[in-house]
C-alpha cells in the first residue's frame, strides 16, 4: 500500500460523521444548527453587554466576555463542516483545511483551560482578599492574564498540530469523526506515534493537571472564606460570585478529561473503529458547552441581566 503524507498528491481526507446513521443525521444538523444559532446569540450579547456597560468593566466579566468570544470561535471552526458533512454522503477536506481546524479546536481548548484556571484566581481575589483586589486585579494584570491565555493555549496547539502534519498517512484517509479532530487523524498515521503520545500526556499535565489543581485548592480556600462569613445573606451573596464559574469548571473539565484521554497503542488505533459515543462526547464539548455558558453566566447573574434589559431597552427606544 502507497503512504500517502501531507506532500502527496492525495487530496485531502474523507470525513465519515455519522454517514452510518442516515436517520440521526438528520436528526443531529437540526439540533446543532438551532444549538450553533443559540451560541452565536448567547454569546454575542455576553460579548455586547460587557463591552457596552461600564458597569461590567471589571476583570470578572472580561474574562467572560474573552470565554464568549473563544467560544463563539470554537464552535465557528468545526460546525459549519458538521452541519455540511450531514447534508452530503461523503465529504472530503483537504489537508490544509484540516490542518487549520486541528489547530483551531485545540487552540480554543488548550485556551479555555487557563482561561477557566485566570477566573479561579479572580473569583479567590475577590472572596478572599477583597481588600486587595483593585491592586491585585487591575487592567495591567488580568489583561495580559487574558494574552497568556490565548498565547499558551496557541503554542500548544502548534507543537501539536506540526507534529501530527509530519506524519505519513496510509490508505483512503478516511477520519472515522465528525471532524478533522487531532486524535482522530493521529489514528491514520503509519508510522510510531510515540513523540505525539508524549508530548500529549505533558499537555494533559499542563493544560488539564495543573489548572484543575489551581482551581481546587482556590475553591478550598474560597469555601473555607465563604463557611467564616456570619450571615446567610453575605455567604449566599459571596458564593453566588462564584457558582456560575464553578458550574461551568465542572462541565468543561468533566468532559475534556475523559474526551482527551491518551491515545490508545498503535495497533489499536489501526482498527478505526470508534463508538458513536467516541463522536459525541467531542460534539457535547464543542456544541453544548459553548451554548450553556452564556446560559449559566447570566442565568443567577443580576448584573448581566440588567446590562441586557438595559442593552433591549436603548434598541427599543432607537428603533
Amino acid at each position: 500500500m502507497e503512504k500517502a503524507n501531507w506532500s502527496s498528491p492525495v487530496e485531502g481526507f474523507i470525513i465519515l460523521g455519522l454517514s452510518a446513521y442516515p436517520r440521526l443525521e438528520k436528526i443531529f444538523f437540526v439540533l446543532i444548527l438551532l444549538m450553533y444559532l443559540v451560541i452565536l446569540l448567547g454569546n454575542g450579547v455576553l460579548i455586547l453587554v460587557t463591552i457596552l456597560d461600564f458597569h461590567l468593566h471589571t476583570p470578572m466579566y472580561f474574562f467572560l466576555g474573552n470565554l464568549s468570544f473563544l467560544d463563539i470561535c470554537y464552535t465557528t471552526s468545526s460546525v459549519p463542516l458538521v452541519l455540511d458533512g450531514f447534508l452530503t454522503s461523503r465529504k472530503t477536506i483537504s489537508f490544509s483545511a484540516c490542518a487549520i481546524q486541528m489547530f483551531l479546536s485545540f487552540a480554543m481548548a488548550g485556551t479555555e483551560c487557563v482561561l477557566l484556571g485566570m477566573m479561579a484566581f479572580d473569583r479567590y481575589v475577590a472572596i478572599c482578599n477583597p481588600l486587595r483586589y483593585p491592586v491585585v486585579m487591575s487592567k495591567a494584570a488580568y489583561v495580559p492574564m487574558a494574552v497568556s491565555s490565548w498565547a499558551l493555549g496557541g503554542t500548544a496547539s502548534v507543537v501539536h498540530t506540526s507534529l501530527t502534519i509530519q506524519l505519513p498517512f496510509c490508505g483512503d484517509n478516511i477520519v472515522n469523526h465528525l471532524a478533522c479532530e487531532l486524535l482522530a487523524v493521529l489514528k491514520l498515521a503509519c508510522t510510531d506515534i510515540s513523540i505525539n503520545v508524549i508530548s500529549m500526556g505533558v499537555t494533559n499535565v499542563i493544560f488539564l493537571g495543573v489548572p484543575v489543581l489551581f482551581i481546587s485548592v482556590s475553591y478550598v480556600f474560597i469555601i473555607a472564606t465563604i463557611l467564616r462569613i456570619p450571615s446567610a445573606d453575605g455567604r449566599k451573596k459571596a458564593f453566588s460570585t462564584c457558582s456560575a464559574h464553578f458550574t461551568v469548571v465542572v462541565i468543561f473539565y468533566g468532559t475534556l478529561l475523559f474526551m482527551y484521554r491518551k491515545p490508545k497503542s498503535k495497533a489499536l488505533l489501526g482498527d478505526n473503529k470508534e463508538d458513536l459515543s467516541d463522536k459525541l462526547i467531542p460534539l457535547f464539548y464543542g456544541v453544548v458547552i459553548p451554548m450553556l455558558n452564556p446560559i449559566i453566566y447570566s442565568l443567577r447573574n443580576k448584573d448581566v441581566k440588567a446590562a441586557v434589559r438595559n442593552l433591549m431597552t436603548q434598541k427599543c427606544f432607537t428603533c
